[in-house]
């Protein structure tokens, strides 16, 4: 018996459950699969190499206040700050465009703008400048937002405050921010800046979260860059699975469980609401609180025959497919040319000079093609974290975007996976040459492998498609984006299918220990706390 079962050891599951034990609850966590973590999770790819299985980079959760609160630095968990937190070089040789310097992306904004003087002229380092003092604010209060309940009125009560006048800034109509973050990253990028070069690595850096540049409402995902002169991206010391690892050493000091290698088959329901878990090994788990942290589509299979209409009608767009990751062991570094490897290999090496590649790429995989020319974003941690490989051994990742599950000519991602990820290393060796040289094994994660090994449909990361008509309230549907399951009472949500949608945040399970707290009555003071931020 248990007060709540969470089935998933993913992030958000584990911020939920840690925060319901905290709160006096009994916890018991129950996974599929034998490694901890989900999508944020690391292991022993190759002899004492770590190799993360989903993220690297941790961006949103650094804002969050999740880390602070559970005071996860006591159980162990220790970031490396990615500063520099972006690079992106100087065109390819025999590409369009000035040779220049590359951009260097740091904490210090003024280090940024010198950069950005010196490879795209005073006018976009200034414009720049600016650009941070209006999205820093703006960033702010989307990161409160994704904090809280996805609610019209909440959402409002976050932003409305930008139109106040402030020192050295005008009032602000609601239309113009309205305007400015209901449009593309596109529009907004080229009503700042004049660089191509500039517009191209911030372009990239905000299609990280899924939609190109081009769709409305991503805008403000362009904006996040302004937050990094703040607090940059971090990866944990060993991994980004260090993150997991100290959230499930939380748990286990308040009392709760972790359960490995036995996920969650079906769901108890006695006299119309929740009564826990069946194991797939037959245990049954009694509990009159369920948080499914998993995907929405699991959570519908979980509950069967129980699914009432909400959960068992939701069908939130997928998409088809979302990226390609290829893992690298190699014996050195990418060597960048004209720029120190402590300001290149730090962060995200943003691997675009053009947005017309950006625009090229998601163009085919909306076709149902592989890209023509692969866009990479690489990252090589090892670079700052020697816990990672041993000595004359890194582990470079490289992440290409909008490769498609299903293609349209019918081709097989396991024939053709070795191909592509020769492609995307060639890609990075264009602007670093040399690099493939350095590789001494791969691991290939196509979209089929991504759903296989991390049981994420279509290969989605972000389970459900970041795009404006999929955040907020619609996440994952309307019906289902407060977290509970109406129709079937003590079922909850959390994770990448709800608000705030993926990426390494904490959001998401901190809001649903809030809603299972409030809907128990109130628990001790931890609740009190809780609902105060």
């Amino acid at each position: 018996m248990a007060d709540v079962v969470v089935v998933g050891s993913g992030h958000n599951g584990l911020v939920a459950a840690c925060h319901l034990a905290v709160a006096g609850l009994d916890v018991e966590v129950v996974e599929a699969d034998d490694v901890l973590g989900g999508a944020v999770s690391t292991v022993e790819r190759w002899p004492g190499v770590r190799v993360d299985r989903g993220s690297s980079a941790h961006v949103i959760v650094r804002h969050s206040g999740v880390v602070e609160e559970l005071d996860l630095a006591a159980h162990g968990l220790r970031y490396v700050d990615c500063d520099p937190w972006g690079f992106a070089p100087a065109p390819a040789p025999g590409s369009e465009g000035p040779d220049g310097r590359p951009l260097v992306f740091s904490v210090d904004l003024d280090a940024t703008c010198a950069s950005i003087e010196a490879a795209c002229g005073a006018e976009d380092a200034a414009a720049y400048r600016r650009f941070v003092e209006v999205w820093g604010p703006r960033s702010a209060r989307v990161v409160q937002a994704f904090g809280d309940r996805p609610s019209p009125g909440r959402l409002a009560r976050h932003l409305w405050p930008l139109g106040a006048p402030a020192k050295g800034r005008p009032r602000v109509s609601g239309g113009d921010l309205a305007t400015d973050f209901l449009g593309s990253g596109d529009a907004l990028l080229d009503r700042w800046f004049t660089s191509e070069r500039l517009k191209a690595a911030l372009a990239w850096f905000g299609a990280q979260s899924g939609p190109p540049m081009s769709e409305p409402g991503t805008a403000a995902m362009v904006g996040w860059a302004a937050l990094l002169h703040t607090t940059p991206p971090g990866h944990p010391v060993g991994g980004s699975g260090g993150l997991t690892a100290a959230l499930r050493r939380k748990l286990e000091a308040h009392g709760g469980r972790v359960t490995l290698g036995d996920g969650a088959a079906s769901l108890l329901v006695e006299d119309g609401r929740t009564a826990g878990v069946v194991l797939e090994s037959g245990r049954r788990i009694e509990a009159s609180t369920v948080v499914a942290a998993c995907h929405v589509g699991a959570t519908r299979a979980i509950a069967g025959e129980h699914a009432p209409p909400a959960l068992r009608d939701a069908d939130p767009p997928l998409g088809n497919g979302f990226g390609l990751v290829v893992r690298c062991l190699t014996d050195a570094l990418p060597a960048y040319p004209g720029v120190d490897p402590a300001d290149s290999l730090q962060g995200l090496q943003l691997l675009c000079t053009d947005r017309a590649v950006l625009a090229r790429a998601h163009g085919d995989w909306q076709a149902g093609d592989l890209p023509r020319e692969p866009v990479p974003l690489a990252m090589s941690f090892s670079a700052s974290d020697d816990t990672l490989a041993p000595p004359g051994r890194h582990v470079v990742t490289i992440w290409g975007q909008w490769y498609p599950y299903r293609l349209g000519d019918g081709r097989d991602w396991d024939a053709i996976a070795e191909a592509e990820a020769a492609r995307l290393v060639d890609a990075v060796d264009r602007f670093a040459p040399g690099f493939a040289d350095s590789v001494q094994s791969l691991y290939i994660q196509t979209p089929l492998k991504l759903e296989q090994e991390l049981r994420l449909p279509r290969g989605n990361v972000m389970h459900v498609e970041m795009s404006l008509a999929s955040m907020f309230a619609f996440r994952p549907t309307p019906a289902l984006s407060g977290h509970r399951v109406p129709g079937l009472p003590g079922l909850y949500l959390t994770g990448a299918s709800t608000h705030p949608g993926g990426g390494v945040s904490g959001n998401s399970g901190r809001t649903a220990a809030r809603v299972v707290l409030a809907d128990r009555g109130g628990r001790t003071a931890a609740l009190r706390r809780l609902l105060r931020r």
